[in-house]
């Protein structure tokens, strides 16, 4: 339906009133039984009128209405094209798995969005760019890491940084609430593409799109006959065009059609909101009420005072020694080390819901109280980058002790990571908190990327292998689940404990050896290479013989 039915109802103007005046009621002189039912009807009528234009109005102010996108411009033909491009590079491309395809894939999905921005008159800001290279850089992880979980958190975080780029969001409603627009326009979006397609099967946007069409496979044609001919009289031409075309089987096809569509779909829906976005950024949150100082800060200032006493604790500690505290605890080395780095996590955490409640309760009403809030929440900040601090040293501990996992990686990641949440939100106490929800989200997706590209499990494996020289300690059974981003340090192990840390990985390339180059990921090449170079020599026999070995199915 058109947006504009209702706008036509409101702006409809009122009937003229069928009796100016109010005639004499019953029992009056001079009552006219039809001129009174007359104004009657009128006085209804308008009551009516005016109870519809009253909920119309407040239709108009509501929530939903402010943020529903305006009424989208006509689809482009550039647009169609590279949303069915997207679809079909998602079903040759991902049916094998992720890896550069990933990207490749999504490029044409982005030319839809472009062109169909363009098109709208809308133009990139500098933070719409961080957005995009940012998104870019993102889906490029998948081609170099094999580990599932950065990849996985890597694919999250470039949707959430497209749908800031197509939204344009600045604040906060907007930041946190703009992967729901893709909810609405994946579907508004088809039917966008579906008029076009319409709208171009005859008359002269037929004349347009025919002769393109008949180009097209007239180049497919010509393309399938010499490359096939070609193929059979030379071996390494055939070799080669097997190596970079698609190896598309018969029964892959339901799969090849549903990532079509999911392709084409996604494709769609980010062209829709880059034509007309939802406007999250007017969603207003009331500012809660300003309570008196005393009422505001003591709780605050007592908090802080908590916080010092743990410092000063943790001084202490610090300069008096380990041994002491664990004497006087009870608790073991590692006891105290992981205890204490998982209290503090959810200790960060709950200052920043804190700090958002105190802001939201802050006094304003005097002067001199924006400097007494920046005083207060500021010296919270502070203590809690200390408690940062001991959370991560905390963790160092444990790692020195008994090695690095990818949950203490990942943990202690997060850790960091709110530290700096913690540093943005001093300096927006200091210059201003308007570019604060963009720089926190740009944190995430740089921790996110940062995280994938250094290759956890290859962090991971680096750190047992250099424990292990040091040490002579080692669980053989732990590097089974392991990516092959881990192959390069765990090749620097002698045997035949080095062929017992890669034959997981062994078994998971085995798996995935017909996988074209498209799905194969540069930690996959990597460890390829180096088994092939040096391949696995121990027995599953050797390996149990060491004492620290199970198998997979076993484990």
């Amino acid at each position: 339906m058109s947006e504009n039915t209702d706008e036509a109802k409101r702006e409809a103007p009122l009937a003229p009133p069928a009796v100016p005046t109010a005639p004499p009621a019953p029992g009056l002189p001079g009552h006219d039984p039809a001129a009174w039912r007359a104004w009657m009807a009128y006085q209804y009528q308008l009551r009516m009128r005016e109870g519809q234009a009253a909920a119309a109005a407040r239709q108009a102010a509501s929530m939903s209405n402010r943020v529903r996108p305006g009424r989208a411009a006509p689809i482009g033909t550039v647009t169609l094209v590279a949303a069915a491009v997207a679809g079909l590079a998602s079903a040759v491309l991902l049916g094998d798995g992720m890896g550069p395809g990933l990207l490749l894939a999504a490029l044409p999905a982005m030319a839809a969005a472009y062109a169909a921005a363009r098109a709208a008159g809308r133009t990139a800001r500098p933070w719409t760019l961080v957005w995009v290279l940012g998104c870019v850089a993102l889906l490029a992880v998948p081609a170099l890491r094999d580990s599932a979980w950065p990849v996985t958190l890597a694919v999250l975080a470039a949707l959430f940084l497209a749908a800031l780029a197509l939204h344009g969001s600045r604040r906060w409603p907007g930041v946190l609430l703009s992967p729901l627009g893709f909810a609405r326009t994946a579907v508004t979006g088809v039917g966008w593409a579906w008029e076009g397609v319409r709208a171009r099967g005859g008359g002269a946007g037929r004349e347009r799109w025919l002769p393109v069409a008949k180009a097209v496979v007239a180049a497919a044609g010509l393309l399938v006959v010499f490359g096939a001919l070609f193929a059979s009289a030379d071996a390494a031409f055939a070799d080669l065009l097997g190596q970079l075309s698609p190896d598309v089987s018969v029964g892959e096809g339901p799969l090849r059609i549903v990532l079509f569509l999911l392709g084409s779909v996604l494709a769609l829906a980010a062209a829709r909101t880059a034509a007309a976005p939802h406007r999250w950024d007017r969603v207003t949150v009331a500012p809660g009420r300003a309570r008196s100082r005393l009422e505001w800060a003591l709780p605050l200032i007592v908090l802080d005072l908590l916080f010092a006493g743990f410092i000063a604790v943790q001084l202490a500690v610090l300069f008096g020694g380990y041994d002491k505290v664990l004497k006087s605890t009870g608790l073991t080395y590692a006891e105290y080390a992981r205890q204490g780095f998982w209290q503090l996590l959810w200790a960060t955490v709950f200052v920043l819901g804190v700090i958002a409640l105190a802001l939201r309760w802050a006094p304003r009403g005097k002067p001199g109280d924006r400097g007494f809030v920046r005083a207060v929440l500021g010296t919270l900040c502070l203590l809690t980058l200390v408690v940062v601090a001991s959370a991560v040293r905390r963790m160092d501990l444990y790692v020195d002790a008994y090695g690095l996992t990818r949950l203490r990686l990942s943990v202690v990641t997060m850790e960091l990571w709110l530290g700096l949440v913690i540093v943005l939100l001093m300096a927006a106490g200091l210059t201003g908190g308007r570019w604060l929800a963009r720089a926190v989200a740009a944190s995430a997706a740089a921790t996110v990327l940062a995280f994938g590209i250094l290759s956890p499990d290859g962090t991971v494996a680096e750190n047992l292998v250099a424990r292990y020289e040091q040490q002579g300690k080692i669980d053989l059974s732990y590097f089974q689940y392991l990516s092959a981003d881990a192959a390069p340090a765990l090749d620097r192990l002698p045997e035949p404990q080095r062929s017992c840390a890669l034959m997981g990985i062994r078994d998971d390339l085995a798996d995935s050896a017909d996988a074209p180059w498209y799905a194969t990921s540069l930690g996959e090449s990597r460890a390829r290479a180096i088994l092939r170079e040096r391949p696995v020599t121990a027995t599953v026999e050797d390996c149990r013989a060491l004492g620290t070995f199970v198998e997979r199915e076993e484990y």
